[in-house]
């Protein structure tokens, strides 16, 4: 999120400086382009740059062309394919590991300042949004988008992209204690609305934990099933201070469905619990889908090792990679 706004922090300090500026966006890849559906990138006529269109040859040669055209004091809105093969006839990114980008380039203006301060407004807020680019240029709407990109284009390259804006995944961390403080830190360089609870209200690490974006505290962890909404977007990390208090807090969020829900344990302390519930004939196919003990399996000690494992297993959930 900090890097979305610092991005359109740019644009909007540019044009109040009157500091000709460039938009450059990623609408679409396919294979193994380097820059993914939704990077972006902005370079003023000062030299100031932010965000990555994945970087390489192939970024050089954009930002490159968006320092001419701003030399130029030239005035653009265009859609420029990049290839990413030598053999390609026309549009060569300059590197060869095959796909392709599609990538809208628009000059910034005035007259776009009040949609990009609708937009950072929304940013600081957390509030949900949409962006809209076309042909016919960029816009924000304050209405959420029902996925977080799409892409339409048709034969004469008539398209719109639009993508919500804000977080687009939700992280919640049930206990406040070291791991969580540490995967805190981690996950927030990330595109997650971090949620932490806790029941300590003087636990030192649930008051140091500056990284979280929302700190809650509960009477009782049975709470959680008025907290944690399900979602296809919502990931649920348990790690409480003991094996009662994690069986709590999974037992009031089990009937739910989540995109991950993993909990913090030993083998042998998660498979007492797991047959506990089997023995209390709870479906199988709810249990399947808690993951336990947590984490990709990097035998770490530290709660800063814990927190790259979980993180580690929660990316690769998300982007449906196989572990």
């Amino acid at each position: 999120m900090t890097k979305q706004i610092n991005h359109w922090t740019l644009l909007l300090n540019s044009i109040q400086q009157a500091i000709p500026c460039m938009l450059m966006y990623v609408l679409d890849s396919t294979g193994s382009s380097p820059g993914r559906q939704g990077f972006f990138m902005t370079v003023n006529a000062s030299d100031s740059m932010s965000g990555s269109l994945g970087g390489g040859m192939m970024e050089h040669k954009i930002v490159e062309l968006a320092k001419a055209r701003l030399a130029d004091n030239e005035t653009i809105a265009e859609l420029i394919p990049q290839y990413h093969q030598k053999n390609a006839p026309t549009n060569q990114s300059g590197m060869i590991c095959s796909g392709e980008q599609w990538i809208w380039m628009q000059s910034i203006t005035k007259a776009d300042e009040t949609w990009i301060q609708n937009l950072l407004t929304d940013l600081h807020h957390h509030v949900k949004g949409t962006l809209i680019i076309t042909n016919d240029g960029c816009n924000y709407v304050q209405e959420t988008s029902l996925v977080p990109y799409s892409f339409t284009k048709n034969e004469n390259n008539h398209f719109e992209y639009k993508e919500q804006t804000g977080f687009k995944n939700e992280l919640h961390i049930v206990g406040g204690g070291h791991c969580s403080l540490a995967l805190s830190k981690l996950m927030c360089e990330m595109d997650y609305h971090i949620t932490v609870y806790e029941t300590r209200s003087v636990l030192n690490t649930f008051l140091d934990n500056m990284y979280a974006h929302k700190k809650i505290i509960v009477g009782d962890f049975s709470e959680l099933k008025h907290q944690i909404h399900p979602g296809n977007n919502v990931y649920v990390v348990i790690m409480t201070f003991g094996y009662r208090t994690d069986d709590i807090a999974l037992r009031s969020i089990i009937d739910q469905s989540y995109k991950y829900v993993g909990v913090l344990g030993s083998k042998n302390k998660m498979e007492t619990l797991m047959n506990s519930y089997r023995n209390e004939n709870i479906e199988e196919a709810k249990l399947s889908c808690v993951r336990t003990p947590i984490g990709i399996n990097i035998n770490s000690k530290t709660p800063e090792e814990i927190a790259i494992s979980i993180a580690a297993e929660i990316i690769a959930v998300k982007n449906e990679a196989v572990i």
